[in-house]
């Protein structure tokens, strides 16, 4: 089943995609507004990929090109997640000149940046795509980009992950350090999250496994565990809870990942689709 992504509302995305565009035009378009004298003439234009991959983010081009003048026409010839071969165009643009020709880096930027990830998570998701588990991102994301970029990892099938520290308890191997263990921190955690904020672990050993499990970790991850192993953590666990959730997680790789999705965990997290992922080259060329 393909799965939706949500574009981030506007009221989010605009402030940041003004925030580039000020960036990139700093005290003006020098070389556009030296071109022009007056109104400037209307335009058109076409987006080309010029190597296959998978498209994210044309919705947001479109915005960066409103903001700069709410009468460029924008239209979209390709569908996002989908894919599309060097020499395909993925869109048409018209409208006033000097909009089009300031807008095109920033709005170029993301959509190649945001169809590199999505291309590579199509890959790591094409590889379990017969299995039941998931892949879902991380918080390893660019700052200033994290909602884009996870709505990359959406638009490439993947799952997202909690956005932020808000979203969810995750006691990570130096959480659990600092408080000594498994139980006692869990024991400081549960009387303060707010429903339904759920309490994920993150394990090494089956021993802290078991730890989890008896002290009520609605969700256990086996992080850099060896096959076997994660095998017999997963067994562990369906035995004990069945509605416990198991994450696995570690140099999750495109030639690993099904060989850990057939263990029967229910999601992999992997950063590699960001992190790993290349720009997805794509120009604009002026009619």
């Amino acid at each position: 089943m393909k799965r939706l992504a949500a574009i981030p509302p506007s009221i989010l995305l605009d402030p940041l995609l003004r925030g580039w565009l000020l960036e990139d035009i700093g005290r003006g378009d020098r070389s556009t507004a030296a071109l022009f004298e007056g109104k400037p003439p209307m335009g058109q234009a076409e987006w080309i990929v010029k190597e296959s991959g998978s498209i994210a983010g044309l919705p947001i081009a479109k915005r960066v090109f409103h903001l700069l003048n709410e009468q460029v026409a924008f239209e979209p010839v390709a569908q996002e997640g989908e894919s599309y071969e060097r020499g395909q165009a993925i869109a048409q643009i018209s409208g006033a000149m000097d909009a089009l020709l300031t807008g095109e880096r920033v709005a170029l930027n993301l959509v190649m940046r945001l169809s590199g990830i999505a291309t590579l998570t199509r890959q790591y998701v094409n590889q379990i795509a017969d299995l039941p588990a998931q892949l879902v991102d991380t918080r390893k994301t660019t700052p200033g980009l994290r909602l884009l970029e996870k709505y990359a990892t959406q638009v490439g099938g993947a799952v997202n992950h909690r956005m932020g520290l808000d979203d969810g308890v995750m006691l990570k191997d130096n959480h659990i350090a600092a408080v000594g263990g498994i139980a006692t921190a869990i024991a400081r955690i549960r009387g303060q999250v707010p429903y339904p904020l759920t309490i994920e672990v993150e394990t090494e050993k089956l021993e802290q496994v078991e730890e989890a499990i008896k002290h009520g970790a609605d969700i256990i991850m086996l992080d850099n565990m060896p096959l076997d192993q994660m095998q017999q953590a997963v067994v562990m666990i369906r035995q004990t809870n069945s509605r416990i959730k198991i994450e696995a997680s570690g140099n999750i790789t495109l030639e690993t990942i099904r060989a850990v999705a057939q263990t029967g965990v229910d999601y992999i997290s992997s950063s590699a689709p960001i992190t790993r992922s290349t720009w997805l080259d794509i120009s604009m060329k002026m009619a």
